[in-house]
């Protein structure tokens, strides 16, 4: 199971998680987010870890730059953005393309994105475009049926191992945390994460 740690900023504690086998690190390019990043971590990633550059509704230009300057392999999009859109940007990059999923969301909006993005993520919804801390009914998965692999996000804390294990979908194929494993916004608890990883191997 894929296993993307979203959020990060501080070097140092960047530094800790990579230690752990995760494949996905997320930086967001958000100025509301209390996770905004603007600095370059002063650190070596293994290019065993994708680097993914979270974007809300920015423009192509804004974020074709940030994924140079951070040497980003993924592009995570989590606002309104289009099927061409998404198109555009992947030219460049690997495309993760996030929704936000409730009870009424229609996974057949999802077909015309099909052939524009590498992954879906499925987060909950909430105030803010991630990081809500909140988790959807997940038994809504089984609701989709399209050929693009996700990641499941929102609210996901270290109890919930056992459950996360227990979803069988074909297309299923990791997971993103970020505010259930954090000491405050922007820095994880390692320890806390750690522990979870091994749990979600055995």
């Amino acid at each position: 199971m894929k296993i993307k740690v979203c959020g990060m900023r501080d070097t140092s504690n960047i530094q800790d998680l990579i230690k752990i086998p995760i494949d996905y690190i997320g930086f967001i390019f958000h100025e509301k987010s209390s996770r905004n990043i603007e600095k370059i971590p002063n650190i070596i990633i293994s290019k065993n870890i994708n680097k993914v550059g979270v974007f809300v509704n920015k423009s192509v230009k804004f974020i074709l730059k940030k994924g140079k300057e951070f040497n980003l392999d993924y592009i995570q999009l989590h606002g309104n953005e289009t099927p061409v859109f998404c198109e555009e940007i992947r030219k460049n990059y690997k495309i993760i393309k996030a929704f936000n999923i409730a009870a009424d969301f229609n996974f057949e909006l999802l077909n015309k994105y099909e052939n524009t993005c590498d992954v879906f993520l499925f987060d909950a919804f909430g105030k803010k475009p991630g990081g809500n801390g909140v988790t959807f009914n997940w038994d809504l998965l089984q609701k989709y049926q399209g050929k693009t692999p996700f990641l499941l996000s929102g609210g996901i804390n270290e109890t919930m191992a056992t459950e996360i294990k227990k979803i069988k979908h074909a297309k299923f194929i990791g997971i993103d945390i970020n505010s259930g494993f954090e000491i405050k916004p922007a820095l994880k608890n390692i320890n806390k994460i750690k522990l979870f990883y091994n749990e979600l191997q055995n």
